[in-house]
């Protein structure tokens, strides 16, 4: 059986994490693996933070801090964001242990006896106000790829390429702004032009399955041309160059921070007693899968830069996959930490479960393209998805369980009728349409997949009707519940990887030990069984909002604001009968409404296909509020407003008591 080995992107001990780095690198690799060990297959999750550059030792000049201080500080509030949101690792390193500065330093000498690494004399920008060399990322300037003003010596963080300090337009200084000024000193290379053919072939190799923006980026930095890439630094704070000449140098951050996935690993064997077990992860080229979670602004290194690395070396397993994804914007505007344009994970932790946010971020997942993220969007996926979909059919189907069939259910044999079996059939189908997303690295179709599962599990429940049969005929009953469990077991492992706390409490409530990926995909029920007293999963989400900006939560209180009577007389409210409803083509939640309010009939669309089926509408006399604003939905223009009571996000529907002519009017 092959080996998986799954990386995420070391993070920076300068700072902690927004919802941009758990949502381009963290929680798909985190989805992936969890995916992978209920499939029972040989994976690990290998991370760490990144604690050496100048990203790190600009903070500590801007604080008046040592480095130390601040990694220290920023690796414990990175594993706490990382907890805040159930992402696991096997193991969580740190690039400043002697175990890395032992790996990387090795790594270093076997490219320089290979003959990958030249030492080149160069000028570099030199502070006269700093009285200091300047790394590549202590020199800001304007892009001349992009004209993006604030890219970096080493790369531009708008258009993705890479770039050299003196290719900057009007460079400044990092810390005290002065223009700086050439100087010659020397640094080493690694010889990108003489691995370039190499990297080109391996690449190709890559382009039927790997994603085509991540491919196409690389090979197009490729066929331009691969200029050699400085990888030491001046610097205190850092990988040492293991060379006598080299004194006061150390490896650049992106030349040390990938190999710390080796040490990484290096630190997880021992810790399992085995300090050779590395090896059968590194070493092992024909079983084992390494597999590359990062966000797009890391392609560059982990397609080019990386892989040129382990070429150079010679003995390391070479990437599977990078399945990099795009930015996460934020309302409208992109991330900015320097600007605090940026939502906390701790922040937004003290609001919401971690539940909630990952569905959350797994719906706006940038997979494929940039992705936007807002409050209102998020608090519409989860109260009409988490809540009223998913939780509503958890909740009800137990709770009926629980009421009419004192709590118990089964056995199921047998696919029964043509409802039953499509049902059922679904269950058998499930874990291998998923999975077959998740392998793929399609998480947000793969949390629609399983959104839609409880749509069908609920639209089945609203066909058969158990409120009725159980009055007319309780074995029909049993067996309409029995399905709906067998689904709601299958749904308890299939959601783990997403939602491992809601997936711990659903096996308790239903008290199921069933775990595996291939059994969840089994509906039978051989014996009776008993559930738990059910609970409600999810509560609706609030007007609760955390001040972008500023740093700080805060809820947002709720004012009555008072209407004049005049404006409330504006409002004609009539009954209406509802004369026909039919479900609207490719809207699961849609119903089209014929409905009579006396002197004549209206068509109305309403969001309550889930809760109500159209037959048991006809005949309903309902208040409508007739001189609404019309709105053409789907195609369909409705022209006005159905009135309902909404108890916990479950529209309920309002009847007169007695009959009532349609048309009377509702004051």
């Amino acid at each position: 059986m092959k080996k998986i080995l799954i990386t995420s992107a070391l993070p920076y001990a300068n700072g902690p994490l927004h919802i941009g780095h758990i949502a381009g690198a963290y929680l798909p690799a985190d989805i992936y693996t969890r995916y992978q060990k209920l499939r029972g297959r040989n994976a690990i999750h290998i991370c760490g933070t990144d604690e050496h550059g100048v990203a790190i030792t600009i903070r500590a000049d801007k604080e008046g801090k040592s480095p130390r201080e601040i990694v220290d500080f920023y690796h414990e509030r990175i594993k706490e964001d990382f907890r805040l949101m159930r992402i696991e690792f096997d193991n969580f390193s740190r690039t400043s242990l002697p175990i890395h500065h032992e790996t990387a330093k090795k790594f270093f000498l076997k490219l320089y006896e290979n003959g990958y690494i030249n030492r080149k004399e160069v000028e570099q920008y030199y502070c006269p106000k700093c009285k200091r060399f300047l790394p590549d990322r202590y020199v800001e300037g304007t892009c001349p790829h992009c004209g993006y003003d604030r890219a970096r010596g080493d790369q531009c963080d708008n258009c993705g390429r890479w770039l050299e300090p003196k290719e900057l337009i009007n460079p400044r200084c990092a810390i005290c702004g002065t223009t700086p000024v050439l100087k010659k000193s020397f640094h080493y290379y690694l010889a990108l032009s003489k691995l370039a053919p190499s990297l080109e072939k391996w690449l190709n190799s890559k382009k039927d399955y790997w994603k085509p923006e991540v491919i196409g980026l690389a090979l197009s930095w490729v066929r331009e041309g691969l200029k050699d890439r400085a990888i030491t630094r001046d610097l205190e704070w850092g990988v040492p160059v293991p060379l006598k000449e080299a004194q006061g140098k150390v490896l650049y951050v992106w030349f040390d921070a990938p190999i710390g996935y080796i040490s990484s690993t290096k630190e997880w064997a021992i810790k399992k007693g085995d300090p050779d077990l590395w090896k059968e992860w590194w070493l092992d080229k024909e079983n084992t899968r390494l597999i590359h979670f990062i966000g797009k602004d890391n392609i560059v290194f982990h397609a080019i830069v990386w892989p040129s690395m382990l070429i150079g070396h010679g003995d390391y397993v070479l990437p599977d996959n990078v399945p990099a994804n795009y930015y996460l914007n934020l309302e409208g505007s992109k991330i900015s930490t320097s600007r605090n344009w940026a939502i906390w994970i701790k922040d937004l932790a003290s609001l919401y479960p971690a539940d909630y946010i990952r569905f959350g971020l797994t719906y706006f997942m940038p997979e494929t393209k940039d992705s936007d993220f807002t409050f209102a969007d998020f608090r519409e996926r989860v109260n009409n998805e988490l809540v009223n979909n998913f939780g509503n059919f958890i909740n009800r189907t137990l709770s009926f369980i629980a009421k009419y069939l004192n709590g118990r259910v089964g056995p199921l044999v047998e696919k029964g009728s043509d409802e039953d079996a499509e049902i059922l059939s679904m269950i058998e189908k499930a874990p291998y349409e998923l999975g077959e997303l998740i392998d793929n690295f399609n998480f947000r179709k793969g949390i629609i997949y399983l959104m839609n599962l409880s749509d069908r599990g609920n639209r089945y429940f609203d066909r058969m009707a158990p409120w009725k049969t159980r009055k007319t005929d309780l074995n029909r009953t049993r067996r309409t519940l029995s399905i709906c469990y067998a689904l709601i077991r299958t749904l308890s492992v299939l959601i783990e990887p997403y939602l491992p706390d809601s997936a711990l409490d659903i096996r308790k409530m239903i008290r199921s030990d069933v775990r595996d990926w291939e059994s969840a995909g089994s509906w039978s029920i051989p014996d009776e069984v008993e559930i738990d007293k059910p609970r409600v999963l999810y509560k609706k989400v609030e007007e609760e909002k955390i001040e972008i900006g500023e740093k700080e939560e805060k809820k947002v209180e709720e004012k009555t604001e008072f209407i004049k009577f005049d404006d409330f007389k504006k409002l004609k409210i009539r009954i209406g009968k509802i004369v026909s409803a039919e479900k609207v083509e490719d809207a699961d939640r849609l119903l089209k409404l014929l409905v009579d309010i006396g002197e004549k009939k209206i068509t109305l669309l309403a969001g309550i296909a889930q809760y109500y089926s159209p037959d048991e509408l006809i005949g309903k006399e309902v208040p409508v509020l007739v001189n609404l604003e019309h709105r053409k939905i789907r195609g369909v223009v409705s022209e006005g407003m159905m009135l309902a009571a909404d108890e916990d996000g479950r529209p309920i529907l309002l009847h007169p008591e007695r009959e009532v002519k349609p048309g009377s009017e509702v004051r």
